[in-house]
């Protein structure tokens, strides 16, 4: 194929598949609470912070198209048709000889964060490419051995992760278990038709064998090579014991292999666990002692739940960087973190830095929205949990842990004028208390009209607000 061809072909492609990929993960509908008193006291802490970011960046951003998927040969993959598949991952695989984020800039992403209002991080050190966002020394395709590597800042987790700690930022580590690039997981003998490994595991299992040592040893670095780390957020779940797939699991759609691809979860368990006491492990949608909180993507329940999870989002169309990405708004976000806040869950929201190196500009302004209601409005959300009666028309209903405060967040529409009352049932305040405003901190006129709670709002407020958060007791 001529090189303009395939330039062609490639720009084509990424037209095609920069916005995600459909098929994404479905949420479990069973949950195991853990048992480890460290563990529980961590998820506790972790239950507290209830808005996180998570950041995929790696060879994808190079030309702004969707993480790792392309390189998968599945019907659901849009690529050209001019372009021979081995053509494509060959490209693919040389954007690593192009990835040289000279302006690399995590301080600025950590600080955008901090002032959206987020409390903890998830970040990429491994995609399901394959390529590694930290200096392994399982593998020779990482950042820190290409044109970056001369870099002071070349490992680049390690700098991403003393920069969020800075900012008081709880620390993820996000690593797909799968890895396309390995050889003991994709292996060049045969074709890779799938997601999954390319060979069967019971007919080759010293090449087994050696990928799961090479996913111990790389998990292993990053316990105990990089500082504190609260969560080991493990993406791939079509990577688990056969034992482990439901009639649940197949209905999600993925090809499932007749043989299992276990990695020994208890023993990496129990290597993290020993390295970071308490570390939350997800282990995305394989049901058990291992998915310390569920992680339903690109969605919000539809009920309220009284255990551990978080709905991953994107702010825009993109999990990395794509060029015009089309952000939601910050009133949009507002919502959803209202919504997943009473329902008992976290908002992770993700975003995607350029290939130098750098928050795209309308994600810092996006965030800095974000933020300015979140400081002022915060005591809703931070350290609330559920309660019974969580949801009226507009209005969602938090509370404090010791249950002694009431808050009503009231979802207002965008481009509507404020009304001059809101009204909301149940949650009645107790006889004689005071309501506060926490926009202003002020307390507002309220009445009790037959089953409603009718508040008057003051006057001066800002127009534009997507949310108004009240404060009481019902106690």
């Amino acid at each position: 194929m001529k090189k303009s061809t395939l330039l062609i072909a490639i720009i084509l492609s990424i037209k095609m598949t920069a916005f995600g990929q459909p098929n994404v993960h479905g949420q479990s509908s069973t949950y195991q609470w853990p048992s480890d008193p460290l563990v529980k006291n961590k998820l506790e802490k972790w239950q507290d912070q209830k808005f996180g970011m998570i950041i995929h960046w790696g060879l994808y951003a190079v030309p702004g198209i969707m993480e790792s998927w392309n390189l998968c040969s599945e019907d659901w993959i849009s690529r050209d048709s001019t372009i021979a598949y081995e053509d494509y991952k060959k490209w693919y695989w040389g954007l690593s000889e192009k990835f040289n984020p000279v302006n690399f800039n995590p301080e600025q992403w950590a600080k955008a964060g901090k002032s959206a209002g987020m409390k903890y991080l998830v970040f990429t050190t491994k995609h399901h490419d394959g390529f590694n966002m930290f200096d392994t020394k399982e593998s020779d395709f990482k950042i820190s051995n290409g044109p970056f590597k001369g870099n002071p800042k070349a490992d680049v987790a390690k700098y991403v992760f003393d920069a969020f700690r800075k900012q008081d930022f709880m620390i993820g580590a996000y690593f797909s278990k799968p890895d396309w690039h390995s050889q003991y997981y994709w292996w060049s003998k045969y074709a890779t038709a799938d997601r999954n490994n390319n060979y069967d595991i019971k007919k080759n299992p010293w090449r087994w064998n050696k990928f799961k040592t090479q996913t111990f040893n790389q998990i292993s670095e990053l316990m105990n090579n990089y500082g504190t780390v609260d969560i080991l957020w493990l993406d791939g779940g079509w990577v688990r014991p056969l034992e482990t797939v439901t009639d649940e699991v197949r209905a999600w759609g993925a090809t499932i292999p007749a043989w299992s691809q276990d990695i020994d979860m208890p023993k990496i368990a129990a290597m993290g666990r020993k390295a970071q006491p308490g570390l939350l492990i997800v282990d995305r949608t394989v049901h058990g002692p291992y998915e310390n909180y569920q992680t339903p993507e690109q969605h919000i329940p539809e009920k309220q739940l009284d255990h551990p999870w978080e709905s991953c989002m994107t702010l825009g169309g993109a999990w990395g960087f794509a060029a015009n990405d089309q952000y939601k708004s910050a009133g949009t976000v507002i919502h959803s973190l209202i919504e997943i806040t009473a329902k008992g869950g976290s908002l992770l929201l993700g975003v995607g830095p350029k290939p130098d190196g750098t928050m795209p500009d309308g994600v810092i302004s996006r965030l800095g929205e974000i933020g300015n209601w979140v400081t002022k409005n915060g005591k809703a959300i931070y350290g609330t949990r559920i309660t019974k009666n969580y949801h009226h028309n507009n209005t969602w209903f938090t509370q404090s842990k010791d249950a002694k405060t009431k808050y009503a967040l009231v979802c207002l529409k965008e481009g509507e004028n404020l009304p001059s009352t809101i009204s909301w049932a149940g949650n009645e305040p107790a006889k004689g208390t005071k309501i506060k405003l926490l926009q202003t901190g002020e307390n507002v006129k309220w009445v009790k009209e037959n089953e409603l709670i009718k508040v008057i709002l003051p006057k001066g407020l800002p127009a534009n607000l997507p949310a108004l958060a009240f404060s009481f007791s019902t106690i």
